[in-house]
């Protein structure tokens, strides 16, 4: 067993992980098994992956502000994949992905719903430009889909990366 130095976050627990692994999966259709290869740590409403490597047992000595990515935070009765997760491991989702256009993602940046009627349950959704540049987050319930995309997060993206 490793020995985490205090500043470490809560490693997460297996029915934990197992569930948390299992709604992406459901949800988005990003099999559970790609992150055979991450350790989850939770800290309060968050939890934060990283892949397990030799180099952790080293690391878990040392303080620690931040450990890996943050991969979910709890927001009301959801579990919210961040950004940056949706970034990171989104390509692999079969399911929940909302393709938009540029006018559609204008309208989303400037505060509105947009209206949408999709075969989906109330939740988030994977938003993306096009078929291939994904965004992050949205929240679809009662055919109105919002953006959960943190607007600094957008900025950075389209400076990044030319449209396709």
């Amino acid at each position: 067993m490793i020995q985490w130095d205090s500043s470490w976050p809560e490693l997460a627990e297996e029915r934990e992980r197992q569930h948390l692994f299992s709604q992406l999966e459901d949800r988005f259709g990003i099999p559970r098994s790609l992150f055979d290869g991450y350790l989850l740590f939770k800290r309060e409403k968050s939890w934060s992956l990283v892949r397990n490597s030799s180099h952790i047992v080293a690391a878990a000595q040392f303080k620690v502000s931040m450990v890996g990515i943050r991969a979910f935070q709890k927001v009301g009765a959801y579990i919210k994949p961040t950004t940056r997760m949706l970034q990171i491991f989104g390509g692999a989702a079969t399911r929940a992905r909302i393709v938009l256009d540029e006018n559609q993602l204008e309208r989303l940046l400037g505060g509105e719903r947009l209206c949408m009627d999709l075969d989906l349950d109330r939740g988030y959704v994977i938003l993306t430009l096009g078929k291939h540049m994904i965004l992050g987050a949205g929240f679809y319930a009662r055919g109105e889909l919002h953006s959960q995309i943190p607007r600094k997060e957008l900025k950075i993206r389209m400076i990044r990366m030319p449209l396709e």
